[in-house]
């Protein structure tokens, strides 16, 4: 069996898609890798960049599907690893993440899914909002379930799960445009605390083009409308999730007057 399955879904991101590639492909200490590219029918040479992989850990596929959630599901479903998750098509995994994640889960055999540090960067690869970064760290280490319905502080490219654990879960929620991970963490969370791991594993791309990038109300009207699933009579989370959204909304956009 593969010791882990990476979905990679794409869409017009050739600029990226080689480094995230090659932060893949050229991580050590894992000898059974799996890679699954689903691409949507991109346009701007992405197709080319696929045809030039040459390495049999690699599979790729292109053409039209109903957005990312489709995208993640129809790679998952091929995905064979004991342990899973997705990379975006211009995130980058840091050197050695995918080993540390192997060897904490093979550590801790009733961790169901893991939960690790990213950092922010910038379109040209340097790190970038720090602020943003150990805002979410002091989040993340102080994790309970409560904590999660009242901010999503999780970040998708530094979560990964046992595959039979995600069967069980259920496939991401093809409705939602931005918010199908914290759906994912909530319904995942219901069932088991994640292993939290004190480690940067990824990083996150930040730019023009991205949808987290462009931080606009409706992602977070859309969160809180996730969240309100699983509040039950909770009202407390649900007015302290309310409020959050605001302070990261108002937040983003003063980082934007200021040019940051």
């Amino acid at each position: 069996m593969t010791d882990i399955s990476i979905v990679i879904p794409s869409f017009n991101q050739a600029s990226f898609l080689p480094a995230t590639l090659d932060s893949v492909l050229g991580q050590t200490g894992v000898t059974a890798l799996q890679v699954i590219i689903v691409d949507g029918g991109s346009t701007d040479g992405t197709l080319e960049i696929l045809r030039s992989i040459d390495d049999p850990r690699v599979t790729w596929t292109s053409e039209p599907d109903n957005g990312q959630s489709h995208a993640i599901n129809k790679g998952m479903c091929k995905a064979d690893g004991r342990i899973v998750s997705w990379l975006n098509s211009d995130d980058i995994y840091c050197d050695g993440a995918l080993r540390r994640v192997l060897d904490a889960f093979g550590a801790r055999k009733a961790a169901q899914w893991l939960a690790g540090r990213v950092v922010v960067i910038g379109q040209d690869g340097q790190e970038t909002r720090r602020a943003i970064t150990r805002y979410k760290n002091r989040r993340l280490s102080r994790y309970s379930y409560r904590r999660l319905l009242r901010e999503n502080f999780i970040s998708q490219m530094g979560v990964f799960w046992r595959r039979s654990f995600g069967q069980t879960v259920g496939p991401l929620d093809e409705s939602l445009m931005y918010t199908m991970d914290y759906d994912l963490w909530l319904r995942m969370g219901r069932q088991s605390d994640p292993l939290i791991l004190d480690e940067v594993l990824s990083q996150f791309r930040l730019h023009g083009q991205s949808k987290s990038g462009a931080v606009n109300r409706s992602q977070f009207d859309e969160q809180y409308a996730v969240a309100i699933r699983y509040f039950g009579g909770d009202s407390t989370s649900r007015a302290v999730h309310r409020f959050n959204v605001e302070k990261i909304v108002w937040s983003y956009r003063l980082l934007r007057l200021l040019g940051r």
